[in-house]
């Protein structure tokens, strides 16, 4: 029995919106997916390396300064003990090449102290600067030659599965690698302490002046990082 001509239409439109229907909700399916998904994925995996900062620079002695100064290079070590023992160094480094930069600079233009130093004084504040420039300058070049070493051991722990050594000798290397990079930060601080500590020695007249309380501030400051630094090295599991 044939159907009416409406009847014919009405079967064709409901046809066709089955099939667009069947059509556009895998499509839909996947754009809600993708939108739900991706944000998330993203937010995760921020939130999984903040919680891992965190944890590390709890067991540093200044873990605000820790968490505030390397938070913003959280893309670059993830959730890696090799990578932001490296990053420490390189902020300490950083530090330590400003501070050197600051104390030179102090020289160069030294004399707003002299008149109240008196000679002898003023003399003596120069010499003070001129170790303390030698010696933050070298602390600088330690904490980069511990991140280097950092940087080494990341890449021979990257490529440990391809490597031929055994175990036992891959892991006496990482074992030297990261002793090396605690004696160079170890090494910084004991340079950051003789700058201070050669202040001092010039006298309580030199230590009080405005120059010797900004350098005294300045290596403090330092210290703080390099001394992280340091936390996060030791942290490096083995």
């Amino acid at each position: 029995m044939a159907l009416p001509p409406r009847a014919i239409s009405l079967s064709y439109l409901f046809l066709f919106a089955m099939a667009a229907a069947s059509t556009a909700q895998p499509a839909a399916a996947n754009a809600v997916a993708a939108e739900a998904t991706a944000p998330f994925s993203t937010t995760q995996s921020i939130t999984s390396t903040t919680t891992f900062l965190r944890a590390r620079c709890a067991t540093t002695l200044y873990p605000d300064v820790c968490y505030d100064a390397l938070v913003r290079y959280a893309s670059t070590f993830q959730n890696s003990n090799v990578r932001l023992a490296g990053a420490a160094a390189d902020v300490a480094a950083a530090h330590l090449r400003a501070l050197s930069a600051r104390i030179k600079e102090m020289l160069i233009h030294r004399g707003g102290d002299s008149e109240a130093e008196g000679t002898t004084g003023g003399s003596r504040v120069d010499a003070a600067l001129h170790d303390c420039a030698s010696t933050i300058s070298a602390a600088e070049n330690l904490a980069r030659r511990s991140s280097a070493e950092l940087t080494l051991l990341d890449a021979a722990t990257a490529s440990t599965e391809s490597s031929t050594s055994t175990p036992a000798g891959r892991g006496r290397q990482a074992r030297w690698q990261v002793s090396n990079a605690k004696t160079w930060l170890s090494a910084a601080i004991t340079n950051e302490v003789t700058c201070t500590d050669g202040f001092e020695d010039t006298g309580a007249a030199v230590t009080a002046s405005p120059t010797g309380k900004e350098v005294a501030a300045g290596v403090a400051s330092v210290r703080q990082h390099t001394s992280n630094a340091l936390a996060l090295v030791n942290g490096i599991p083995l």
